[in-house]
């Protein structure tokens, strides 16, 4: 099969991924054989790429894959042979600890990211144990359903933990993937909530996207926006939003950071002017099979409408330079199949 291989670290512009050809890998035990029709592209790529976050090495990237079950391992009973399925960031947990008993696999100390400590969905085949694969709901297209599987379903795990209310004002710092599916399902369970969007840059992709989706304000970060905001979710990867977003926060508020790493470091914090009245600071680590199982179903009832940007299979480096110099809007999908 061909497979875009990331055999070693180094800065995405130097165009790191090998179109290859390896073994199409055969499914064990509870394990089911995918043939990926698309896998999305997620900033989380970037930090694998640039070891931000280590990879097992040599890999196969790629965690927000949809395609079809053409092999069953020995004991998989959950799925047939032709349905359509999707992988999401969580590959495997141990499912004993007492996070996993508690709800919480991603914190279990065995957790396994699909496409970084296991091969993911860079590649016309993957395979997955059948209790970390999840049916598609029907709405979708296979392109529109992969930017669901993490971008959403993380973005969704991060509206949660804001812990927000109907009425209330949502800053959204960055307005990639994941904040323009929060944005919809915001407007769906909190329709007289105020969104607040921060981009990088005035009039750039990320901001006119948030135009389009009905943003209450736009202004980039380091502006003040028109109120104080009662929650805010942070998806860049620059360590300044993080005061930023503190300054702004309103008394008793709560800041979800929804990122694995951050590419600069967080500037030393004023307490008074950032923590103080009762401010809160959340971070957002990895996601479980729960989430995906919320998210999905509610994503088909809103219906959430993901904006994407096609690659085909041997343009994952192109992709992956693109999201880090923000060229496109929405979420970026590589066509396999």
């Amino acid at each position: 099969m061909k497979a875009q291989v990331l055999r070693r670290i180094s800065m995405v512009e130097e165009a790191p991924l090998e179109l290859l050809d390896v073994p199409i890998p055969r499914p064990k035990d509870r394990e089911v054989l995918i043939k990926v029709s698309v896998c999305g592209v997620c900033h989380t790529e970037l930090d694998e790429v640039e070891g931000r976050v280590m990879p097992k090495l040599p890999v196969i990237l790629g965690h927000q894959v949809v395609g079809r079950v053409v092999e069953l391992g020995p004991e998989a009973k959950r799925y047939s042979i032709g349905d359509k399925v999707g992988v999401a960031w969580i590959y495997s947990a141990c499912g004993r600890c007492y996070h996993c008993s508690s709800g919480n696999e991603n914190l279990c100390d065995k957790f396994m990211g699909t496409g970084c400590h296991a091969d993911g969905g860079y590649a016309e085949y993957m395979v997955v144990q059948e209790d970390f694969a999840y049916p598609i709901p029907e709405r979708f297209t296979d392109t529109q359903a992969a930017p669901l599987l993490c971008a959403g379903a993380i973005g969704y795990r991060a509206l949660k933990l804001t812990g927000m209310k109907d009425g209330e004002v949502l800053g959204l710092y960055g307005y990639g993937a994941s904040a323009h599916i929060v944005h919809q399902v915001v407007r769906y369970k909190f329709p007289n909530a105020k969104v607040y969007v921060f981009t990088r840059r005035k009039g750039d992709a990320p901001s006119e996207l948030a135009r389009k989706f009905g943003a209450d304000w736009v202004g980039v970060t380091g502006e003040t926006p028109p109120k104080k905001l009662n929650r805010a979710i942070d998806t860049t990867p620059a360590g300044i939003v993080i005061a930023e977003a503190l300054r702004n926060l309103d008394r008793g508020g709560r800041l979800v950071i929804n990122v694995i790493r951050k590419e600069t470091l967080i500037p030393e914090l004023d307490y008074a002017a950032h923590l103080w009245h009762e401010k809160e600071v959340k971070s957002v680590a990895n996601i479980t099979r729960r989430d995906v199982e919320e998210f999905l179903p509610l994503a088909a009832e809103i219906p959430i409408t993901p904006e994407v940007t096609e690659f085909k299979l041997e343009e994952a480096n192109k992709a992956l330079l693109a999201l880090k110099r923000g060229e496109y809007r929405g979420a970026g999908v590589l066509k396999i199949s």
